[in-house]
C-alpha cells in the first residue's frame, strides 16, 4: 500500500513524508524531527530534479535521505548548542542550589539529623549534626526539597 502510494505520488512523496514529520514536530515537540522532515524535504528537491534520470531509484533515494537525515542532524544539534544563551541566572528553576553557600539561624533543632531553618520567605527541612534552636548553618548541599547543612 505504502509502495502505491509513494509510486502515485512521485516526487511528491517526499514533499509529504517532510510535512508530516515537521506537523509532528510541532505536536509532539523535542527538536528532533525537524531536522528529519527538512532531510525528506530536501529529498523531494532533489526528486524533482532526478526523477526522470535511470537511477534515482528509490534504492538511491533512500540512501539520499539517510545520509541528508545524519547531516542535518549534525548541523541542527550544533546550531542549537551554539545558540544557548549564558545566564546571569544559572540556579533559576532550581532553587535549592541557589541557597547553597549561604547562612542561615535555625527555627527548630536539629534533632535526629533533622531540622527546619528559614531563608528569605521559605522554611526549608535540614539535615545535618545535631543543633540546638538559633544556632547558626551553612548550607552545604541540595538534594530536593532538604538542606544539608553544617554548623558555621
Amino acid at each position: 500500500m505504502v509502495a502505491k502510494i509513494a509510486a502515485e505520488l512521485g516526487p511528491w512523496a517526499w514533499w509529504v513524508l517532510g510535512v508530516v514529520l515537521l506537523t509532528l514536530e510541532v505536536l509532539m515537540p523535542g527538536v528532533f524531527l525537524v531536522w528529519i522532515g527538512i532531510a525528506a524535504v530536501l529529498t523531494g528537491a532533489l526528486s524533482l530534479l532526478l526523477w526522470e534520470t535511470g537511477w534515482w531509484v528509490w534504492q538511491v533515494q533512500w540512501l539520499v535521505f539517510a545520509a541528508l537525515s545524519i547531516i542535518a542532524v549534525l548541523v541542527g544539534r550544533r546550531l542549537v548548542a551554539r545558540n544557548e544563551k549564558r545566564t546571569d541566572e544559572p540556579f533559576l528553576n532550581q532553587r535549592g542550589q541557589s541557597l547553597v553557600g549561604r547562612t542561615a539561624t535555625l527555627d527548630q533543632p536539629i534533632t535526629e539529623g533533622r531540622g527546619r531553618i528559614r531563608l528569605d520567605d521559605t522554611m526549608w527541612n535540614v539535615q545535618g549534626p545535631d543543633l540546638p534552636v538559633g544556632a547558626r548553618v551553612r548550607v552545604v548541599a541540595s538534594s530536593g526539597r532538604d538542606l544539608t547543612v553544617e554548623p558555621v
